[in-house]
């Protein structure tokens, strides 16, 4: 194979994001899902035009689209994890908060991944060694930084754990005022900017989010940056652990942890009753 798979990933992140910015500020037809999720056409086009990138090249290997389902052979332990406009809420809504994410699974493992952000023209990769973002032709290293005191948090539902973590009590937690800043992009996007120095720090509730078409990417590129990466039990992702909390650093990791668990205990340290 002549295209190395972090470059397919780029290209097939910029194949989806170039639709998306085409479609943008235009009349999108809305596709019902569960609840009140939605998919646009701007969703499926980019999807379509993801996948036709990865099976000119790889035409052996699994795909798992958001909005096509898996598709493709499989048979190889290679699955490409496609989640085509990350954001799509905003997106409709005119707000330029979104990404177009591509990761490839080798087994259970997942390193190659592309971050692609529609309207900066920016894509942040990983080779799984490295991470780094793409602007304007040139490749610039990925430094994680907690000096913004930043930290973007999922509000939006489900929340399987409710019962002993919910985003929205964390942002209210004297502790969480008094050592950061929230922020809410509603967008995958946001997970990419921790591994940047864009943000301090990421959480969300959810199952095992590593193989998942939205957080596959991000996961990669905070752990290939340097970041800490764990669930929101402190549990490494790949020992089970649920949710996610990407940090720059392990004090701003630490810190967070912290806030959460007193969920699970109360600030008097006994158990906190059932929600």
């Amino acid at each position: 194979m002549s295209t190395t798979d972090h470059a397919l990933a780029v290209e097939a992140a910029e194949a989806g994001a170039a639709v998306v910015r085409s479609q943008y500020g235009s009349s999108l037809e809305r596709f019902t899902k569960i609840g009140t999720d939605f998919a646009t056409t701007a969703d499926i086009e980019a999807e379509r035009a993801i996948l036709d990138v990865l099976r000119a090249v790889c035409p052996a290997d699994g795909l798992l689209g958001e909005e096509s389902g898996r598709t493709g052979v499989g048979g190889n332990g290679r699955t490409w994890l496609v989640d085509p406009l990350c954001g799509t809420l905003n997106f409709s809504a005119r707000t330029m908060l979104a990404s177009v994410n591509v990761a490839l699974r080798t087994g259970t493992h997942v390193a190659v991944a592309a971050s692609a952000d529609p309207f900066s023209e920016e894509v942040f990769w990983t080779d799984g060694v490295a991470a780094y973002v793409r602007g304007a032709g040139t490749d610039q290293r990925l430094v994680p930084s907690a000096e913004s005191t930043l930290v973007d948090v999922n509000l939006d539902p489900p929340f399987p754990n409710r019962d002993v973590f919910l985003a929205a009590r964390m942002l209210a937690d004297e502790g969480f005022i008094a050592q950061f800043r929230p922020r809410v992009v509603s967008s995958t996007l946001a997970v990419a900017w921790v591994a940047a120095g864009r943000r301090a720090a990421y959480v969300t509730d959810g199952h095992d989010l590593r193989h998942s078409v939205h957080f596959a990417a991000g996961i990669a590129l905070c752990q290939a940056a340097g970041c800490v990466v764990t669930g929101i039990d402190g549990q490494p992702l790949h020992a089970g652990g649920e949710g996610l909390v990407a940090a720059a650093d392990e004090q701003t990791h630490a810190a967070l942890l912290t806030l959460i668990r007193t969920q699970r205990t109360g600030s008097d340290g006994r158990p906190r009753p059932a929600a």
